[in-house]
């Protein structure tokens, strides 16, 4: 994707988030729609995923698709009461007022998915971020090309440009992503890349989560 066309879903999600027009019941509603075409784009993910990590239908259906489809379900059920204002014990020095926490969207939110997990590793932030009023832009690992296409095609079919899309690309691409101004990244990958990420975050003070990998010991027994 060229600067300028990834400048102008950026710009629009802006211009989406400034109209202040994703209500609860619409993400409601978009959610369910998200877990309708999983339903049929299921057989293409699958196939995406064995050709690109040689996943069993069985593995990528327990280890991919059903974790988000419980995801999905359990944002629908809470989110209501998950967006709700909380009332929190006032302080003595602000008395006699009522103190609340609102809880509030940050903004244009960066996914930057792996590829071992590239269905699963890719939703999951993506409905808690969407979920909570933000935009989102999903860049996937070019690493797990099909599995990129199908995530793409199935999230053009399911949210609006300005609300939810993915920019597929290489490293390049990548590093262009971090160059602009977000207001939350979401990155699951090596400590390596996440040290990059973090550095370009800290450029603007963007808030971030860092998902990375590292040494997964293990005990073999004869038995």
């Amino acid at each position: 994707m060229d600067t300028s066309k990834m400048n102008d879903i950026i710009n629009s999600q802006k211009d989406f988030l400034d109209s202040n027009s994703n209500g609860i019941n619409s993400r409601i509603l978009l959610l369910k729609k998200l877990l309708l075409n999983i339903k049929i784009f299921e057989e293409e993910i699958y196939e995406a995923l064995s050709k690109d990590l040689s996943k069993a239908k069985f593995e990528s259906f327990l280890t991919e698709i059903l974790l988000v489809e419980k995801e999905i379900k359990l944002f629908i059920k809470n989110l209501n009461k998950w967006s709700r204002d909380k009332k929190v014990r006032a302080s003595i020095l602000n008395f006699p007022s009522k103190n609340y926490l609102k809880p509030e969207p940050y903004g244009k939110v960066l996914i930057i998915t792996p590829w071992n997990y590239p269905f699963q590793l890719s939703l999951t932030p993506l409905i808690g971020a969407f979920s909570s009023g933000n935009t989102v832009v999903i860049k996937p690992s070019e690493l797990a090309p099909n599995t990129s296409s199908v995530l793409s095609r199935l999230i053009k079919e399911t949210f609006p440009e300005n609300i939810v899309s993915v920019i597929e690309g290489d490293a390049e691409v990548s590093k262009n992503l971090l160059s602009k101004k977000w207001d939350y990244i979401f990155f699951t990958g090596s400590t390596r890349v996440g040290k990059i990420v973090a550095s370009e975050a800290a450029k603007n003070l963007t808030p971030i989560t860092l998902e990375l990998g590292g040494k997964s010991p293990c005990i073999i027994d004869k038995g």
